[in-house]
């Protein structure tokens, strides 16, 4: 039954346009087509990301690039397959503990991550262009807290 409390707000209509999720997947779709088009090698965001997280930390193991990533650990082996099919990344056993694999880029990928972080930075910009430098750093800040 409906309050007849005149001091109580009535619900808003549900308007689509105005939920996060989809306006969350709207900016996401942007930000694809826009790293699409720079058509890096062909990589995918998730082989972008596995590529920069190995050039910052170094030779690492599969799962710690995975947290590195936020990717499971089904993703991040099938990105790491990918990137080994393009001779970007190389294996070797763990010197410490033979059971772990170690991954680390290849000179090919090495020389690249220059190249890569260039277009990162070219991506981010397209992406946020209809923001002032303000209205950016505001975004990403709140992003990272809902993240």
């Amino acid at each position: 039954m409906a309050s007849e409390d005149p001091g109580e707000a009535a619900p808003e209509a549900y308007r689509l346009e105005e939920q996060v999720g989809f306006v969350l997947r709207l900016a996401a779709q942007r930000h694809a087509a826009i790293f699409q088009a720079q058509s890096l090698m062909k990589l995918t965001p998730t082989q972008f990301s596995a590529l920069i997280r190995i050039a910052e930390e170094g030779e690492c193991s599969q799962n710690r690039l995975g947290r590195l990533t936020a990717m499971d650990a089904a993703t991040i082996k099938g990105v790491i397959d990918r990137l080994r099919e393009k001779a970007l990344v190389a294996l070797k056993r763990d010197s410490g503990d033979k059971r772990r694999m170690m991954i680390a880029l290849t000179p090919k990928a090495a020389a690249m991550i220059p190249q890569l972080h260039a277009a990162g930075h070219a991506i981010t910009g397209a992406t946020l262009a209809p923001l002032s430098a303000k209205e950016r750093a505001r975004l990403l800040k709140l992003l990272k807290k809902i993240a």
